[in-house]
């Protein structure tokens, strides 16, 4: 008896999933991970997805709202527990996510960093919003007034922001090379205008991420506490 699935007029091709945004929206991640975000075009996507590029309009009506739900597909991925009581555990936690994030997607960290700027706060996508929400949360519930725990969200995330975008920047020239001054280019600077940089040179070249990202957000949180710890309770009401 011919199986089920090899007979009738099916035989031979595949059931095409059901369209629905999320799909959509993980193609398009899938295919700026792959090939950048100039690669990302609702042709180029209706391709991917063996689908006509008409009807992915559905899903994102053009395409600055597929980068901006590629954005809120990135930051669903941010776990952030505004209730938790330990505030610089959660501070600490949230960046170390947003730099697991960041080297996972590296090709996405422009529409998180400097795509919002275009965009007034309203108008931006709530997903990407989310995280600001929970922050301020986290912060206030922790004891700082609101204009203070905006003032603080701004320094973290320049703060994460600037980390992320030096740490994906970091190369080597030379990866074979076993002088660190040929293998990172150094040697090009002059001797006498550079002489701190080119005696960093063994610590540039054992550059660690997250020990450093770690560092930073150490400093930081410290000098957060003590202003929380000096600064007037400001009234609620």
């Amino acid at each position: 008896m011919p199986s089920p699935t090899t007979s009738g007029p099916a035989k031979g091709r595949a059931r095409k999933e059901r369209l629905n945004r999320d799909l959509v929206l993980n193609k398009a991640l899938e295919l700026v991970d792959a090939e950048g975000l100039d690669a990302l075009t609702m042709r180029r996507l209706g391709q991917s997805l063996d689908r006509d590029p008409m009807s992915l309009y559905r899903y994102a009506e053009n395409r600055a709202a597929l980068l901006d739900g590629v954005s809120e597909l990135v930051l669903n991925e941010l776990p952030i527990h505004p209730e938790d009581p330990d505030w610089k555990a959660q501070l600490r936690h949230i960046a170390h996510n947003l730099r697991r994030l960041a080297l996972e997607h590296p090709n996405v960290v422009p529409l998180l960093v400097t795509r919002p700027l275009s965009t007034p706060l309203g108008l931006r996508p709530l997903g990407t919003l989310r995280p600001l929400e929970q922050i301020l949360a986290l912060l206030i519930g922790a004891g700082f007034g609101p204009a203070d725990a905006l003032h603080v969200y701004r320094a973290y995330y320049g703060f994460l922001y600037g980390h992320i975008l030096n740490e994906l920047q970091e190369f080597v020239v030379d990866p074979e090379e076993n002088e660190v001054l040929l293998r990172l280019g150094l040697h090009r600077l002059p001797s006498k205008e550079f002489p701190h940089l080119r005696a960093l040179a063994p610590a540039l070249a054992e550059y660690d991420g997250e020990a450093e990202l770690d560092q930073g957000i150490t400093i930081l949180l410290s000098g957060l506490e003590a202003q929380l710890t000096t600064q007037p309770k400001t009234s609620s009401a």
